[in-house]
């Protein structure tokens, strides 16, 4: 962050609403003497803001602070021609909770003039008080560092069920806890999802999502996802643009080592947030590992999540998809780097595995040729295996290895989070 600020003279900090960006930049206002913080989930801003964009961001002060700025889009014209003016870097730091990346007229109207971080939720490295990051290791080929403490299937449970929000991970109490989701959709859906577009059935809008959390992991097949929620085709894909915009859902694409043909084959479909994905499944901890087909689905959306929340802070950056071949091989995430090494990361739930389980990164490495950086199958063991040249195992543990285990529901830090936050890069 303060990298960005030094050298751009608009910093957007991206990400899902109560992942933390409202806290960042308090902090960063509060060691900066000379920023003027204005949030647009203000009526009385939010007004002044839409009437007169150009006044607004002409205020004075030697840094404009505007939190959820996707609640004017006029706003971005504005400041870019007061950046054209005065290019001093640092003059406005912004947070949305709209992917502008999913919103070209925005991203284009500042392009040359802003840089975009990503702030995703909570890290389980973060959680447990520290600032491991695996992918330098995955790259590498190097094995998890120091000895992985005992897998427990009970404290994986947990973490699924309480995801990364700060927020929700403060409430204990799983009857709180879901009041918090649910409130938190349907601020998202009442506010968010209202400002981006103009659209009537947002009554469906919680029932789709309920029917793509029984996806999570999964292929995305719209054809058979309108029949299933009985919303024609074309609305469905308008309502996934949106969720997807509002960081609800992530969509991997197929890898291909076309990169032209990354888009034309169908995309995997995972929830923002394993907490969230449980809450709309109706499933607590207790009855979790009761239902296999979910547990499954939740284990891969999990480490997905994991791995992506911590490229947003690695020291390179990292581009995710997933590989599908017609003949069934398949790797369930694929990580490339900037210099095109690939990562192929599999995800088992189980604690034991069997050697047909490597068979789709064996077919991802071929492919790769001499791209392939190395293969990782996650499980529910608590042994790091090698499994011969590029392949090994890493217990799903190593996430938070890095630090000592957090109480579930304990509160991180403040000041560590903005730590963290100031290192992360969009991917």
């Amino acid at each position: 962050m303060a990298a960005a600020l030094a050298d751009t003279p608009v910093v957007l900090v991206n990400g899902a609403r109560q992942s933390g960006k409202t806290t960042l930049v308090q902090k960063i206002v509060a060691d900066r003497p000379g920023a003027v913080y204005r949030t647009l989930d203000d009526a009385a801003t939010l007004a002044a803001a839409a009437t007169d964009p150009t006044g607004f961001v002409r205020q004075a002060g030697e840094m404009l602070v505007i939190d959820e700025v996707q609640h004017v889009p006029a706003l971005f014209p504005a400041i870019k021609l007061e950046v054209d003016r005065n290019r001093r870097p640092g003059r406005f730091l912004l947070t949305g909770s709209a992917n502008v990346l999913l919103l070209p007229k925005l991203s284009e109207s500042l392009a040359g003039r802003m840089e975009i971080l990503t702030l995703e939720p909570l890290a389980q490295a973060e959680m447990a008080g520290g600032d491991g990051n695996l992918l330098p290791q995955l790259f590498a080929g190097e094995g998890p560092t120091g000895k992985v403490r005992s897998a427990d299937e009970g404290a994986l449970t947990d973490r699924i069920v309480a995801g990364g929000y700060p927020e929700a991970l403060t409430r204990s109490d799983p009857a709180r806890r879901a009041a918090w989701f649910g409130a938190y959709i349907t601020a998202i859906l009442q506010r968010d999802v209202r400002d981006l577009a103009n659209i009537e059935g947002l009554t469906e809008m919680p029932r789709l999502l309920s029917l793509l959390a029984t996806r999570t992991a999964s292929l995305l097949n719209v054809a058979e996802l309108s029949r299933d929620a009985g919303i024609p085709h074309n609305t469905l894909k308008r309502y996934l643009s949106l969720l997807q915009t509002t960081f609800m859902i992530r969509l991997l694409p197929a890898w291909s080592r076309n990169p032209g043909k990354r888009f034309t084959k169908a995309p995997k479909l995972h929830l923002n947030d394993t907490g969230l994905a449980c809450h709309l499944l109706g499933i607590d901890a207790a009855r979790l590992t009761g239902h296999p087909a979910h547990w499954g689905r939740l284990v891969e959306t999990f480490v997905v999540d994991e791995l992506i929340r911590q490229a947003t802070w690695s020291p390179f950056p990292v581009q995710a998809s997933h590989f599908r071949l017609a003949t069934g091989q398949e790797v369930d995430l694929v990580l490339e780097d900037g210099r095109g090494r690939v990562v192929g990361v599999e995800v088992k739930a189980s604690a034991t595995l069997r050697g047909d389980d490597l068979n789709g990164l064996k077919a991802l490495a071929a492919l790769s040729g001499d791209a392939w950086a190395g293969g990782v199958v996650f499980y529910g063991g608590d042994t790091p295996l090698p499994f011969g040249p590029g392949l090994q195992a890493w217990p799903i543990a190593s996430f938070w290895n890095s630090a000592q285990p957090s109480v579930a529901g304990e509160k991180r830090p403040e000041h560590h989070r903005a730590g963290h936050a100031s290192q992360r890069k969009a991917l």
